[in-house]
């Protein structure tokens, strides 16, 4: 799913009002457009992190179990553990009580990679019926992100030459080709869903009454926004 918005600013120059024009402008007059296009994208690689711990287990249950138990849960999911669960890290953390007990508490980190929110509804479903409770969004990603990001880029360059056309015609001249293309940056705040960073995540339960139900899960799409600045000969 994805939804795109294009949106164009337009700057119009001339040699005689070009004080900072570069030097191959000084002898022709040309219009100048800047594009926009933006579009959102559903992601489809969605990193969590997972902290499996023998202290917080309430079924007692040794690291190895609980490391069974997951897998073979995610494993009656759909989950391809082989492909989309790594294992992060692996600590030993040794705490002392005050009675001068050392207690050895084992905990394991993984990575798993779930491909759509019906995927996650059910890993957040089952990990909470097996006390697995430590499981966060880590980033969201799309595998064809770079395909989008083109294909963004090329609306921005088509939505400015459309504008220039627009315009110039009403002024009963054209464009010729293209002599400068520049991509512009967008500031960070207008682009906050980028691919690879955390985004906001939503994590509700359908009924309150009802801890066994699956959860509602929303988080934010990821949206791609870019800018070309566009010079055309102006005739």
């Amino acid at each position: 799913m994805k939804r795109l918005i294009l949106g164009l600013f337009l700057t119009i120059s001339t040699t005689g009002f070009s004080q900072t024009a570069e030097k191959n402008f000084i002898d022709q007059n040309y219009i100048e457009v800047n594009g926009k296009a933006e579009m959102e994208i559903v992601p489809d690689m969605i990193y969590l992190k997972i902290i499996l711990s023998d202290k917080d287990n309430k079924n007692k249950q040794s690291l190895d179990e609980i490391d069974k138990s997951m897998i073979n849960k995610l494993i009656d999911i759909g989950v391809e553990v082989s492909k989309d669960l790594s294992v992060k890290d692996f600590v030993s953390n040794f705490k002392s009580y005050f009675l001068g007990k050392t207690d050895v508490v084992l905990t394991r980190q993984y990575q798993l990679i779930v491909h759509d929110t019906n995927t996650l509804q059910k890993v957040y479903f089952e990990f909470q019926k097996l006390g697995i409770s430590n499981v966060n969004i880590d980033k969201l990603e799309h595998s064809k992100i770079e395909q989008f990001r083109k294909e963004v880029k090329v609306k921005a360059i088509k939505a400015a030459k459309d504008k220039a056309e627009s315009l110039t015609s009403a002024l009963n001249q054209t464009i010729g080709r293209a002599i400068y293309i520049q991509e512009v940056d967008i500031p960070f705040y207008l682009n906050n869903a980028l691919p690879g960073k955390l985004a906001s995540v939503n994590v509700r339960y359908k009924s309150e009454a009802n801890e066994s139900a699956a959860p509602d899960i929303e988080f934010e799409k990821i949206n791609l926004q870019y800018s070309i600045l566009v010079r055309f000969e102006l005739k």
